[in-house]
């Protein structure tokens, strides 16, 4: 995107790729649809940025989820919004929009040079790549880096940029997992039995913080889009404290009396998942969840009254241990400190040298927040690289 922005404004310009070819990771995006953005009015979009919120509007609000769009029907690919109010293009795929964007590009004279992997500056202050014929040293202008967090590093996002900017003084917050699943230490009858279950309709709870939605039992703990969205609170309380404690609601919408009332009922020669399955719409993965709930009391589920099993049902307390790996994460929080950076998204140590997309210190859920403000911030990158030329 800084790439058109900068090719719009006359400027002549060069995309150095560490992979052998181009969006690896925007082809990645789309593997479950391509959500480009979201259709929320701007002001709660904005809100999804949480504390990063006051240093993304300017970019946001400059090539917001409307001009995205357009830019997309630009390209041959008409969107539509989707029953949760994200956008998707119609194809849901990526590659279509992929290919006539580098058309476009290629068209306004932008090259691309593949296998360039940037590994800081020379002596002389050029930009300095790793090569499969060795180092090549280039001479730029001005600069833009778009190196990405540190999930999925095989995609050519691998973090290792915070390194070189350390030693050049910039401040950098930790890369950490964001929209990622946790570790859970289900029991081995749960774990065989449920591994791959969904659950859905539920609430998720953690703190002053609920989503409702989706989750998915994995093998080793839980992931789904009611998960990510909690990620931010549930990863700082693990690594808080060492592990945090997610609730979930398996009937949100049944109170508690009309909860005990179905479920005092006869049960007759019903075993208790077929009891709880008809009387309170439980299904199994969510007894399953119960069972797991109760097997460090000792006391089988079997001898809870009706109340307590009611109270169970909304209020199941699921124990993550440790959070997925960071190269599986959907996304990372972390990255350059914005006070490092001017209102151009120039690094004011390192003038003329700009950054831009996941590099900065910002999270957001999924829903399209993550695609938008990387597109947004590369575009910002480039009106800041047009201005820098000119002054």
């Amino acid at each position: 995107m800084a790439a058109e922005v900068l090719a719009q404004g006359g400027a002549s310009v060069i995309v150095y790729d560490a992979m052998p070819s181009a969006g690896r990771k925007f082809l990645m995006a789309g593997r479950g649809g391509l959500n480009l953005t979201h259709s929320e009015p701007l002001a709660d979009f904005l809100s999804r940025y949480r504390e990063a919120m006051p240093h993304l509007r300017a970019a946001v609000e400059a090539f917001p989820p409307d001009a995205l769009r357009d830019w997309s029907a630009e390209l041959g690919q008409l969107t539509f919004v989707g029953s949760s109010g994200r956008v998707f293009p119609k194809t849901f795929k990526a590659s279509p929009l992929l290919r006539a964007w580098l058309r476009r590009l290629d068209a306004a004279g932008v090259q691309f040079v593949f296998r360039h992997r940037w590994i800081g500056w020379d002596e002389k202050g050029r930009l300095l790549f790793q090569t499969s014929n060795g180092p090549r040293a280039i001479a730029a202008s001005a600069t833009v880096l778009a190196l990405g967090g540190a999930s999925w590093p095989r995609l050519g996002s691998d973090g290792a940029w915070g390194d070189l900017l350390v030693a050049k003084g910039i401040a950098i917050s930790k890369l950490r997992p964001a929209n990622s699943g946790f570790t859970v230490a289900w029991s081995d009858v749960f774990r065989d039995r449920f591994e791959g279950q969904p659950l859905k309709g539920a609430t998720f709870t953690i703190g002053r913080h609920t989503v409702r939605g989706e989750a998915m039992i994995t093998r080793g703990g839980i992931e789904g889009g009611a998960i990510y969205a909690l990620s931010a609170e549930l990863r700082e309380a693990v690594l808080g404290i060492g592990h945090a404690t997610l609730t979930i609601a398996l009937r949100p919408d049944l109170d508690q009396g009309t909860l005990t009332t179905r479920l005092s009922g006869t049960r007759g020669k019903q075993s208790l998942a077929n009891f709880l399955r008809k009387a309170a719409q439980v299904s199994p993965v969510g007894i399953g969840l119960m069972q797991e709930a109760v097997i460090a009391s000792g006391r089988p589920l079997a001898a809870f009254s009706p109340t307590e099993l009611a109270l169970l049902i909304n209020a199941i307390p699921v124990e993550l241990t440790g959070i997925a790996p960071i190269d599986r994460a959907i996304s990372t929080a972390g990255g350059i400190a914005f006070e490092e950076l001017d209102n151009h998204f120039m690094l004011r140590k390192l003038p003329g040298v700009f950054a831009s997309g996941e590099m900065l210190d910002w999270e957001a859920p999924t829903g399209g927040y993550l695609l938008q403000a990387s597109f947004a911030t590369g575009a910002a990158a480039g009106r800041g690289v047009l201005a820098w030329l000119r002054h």
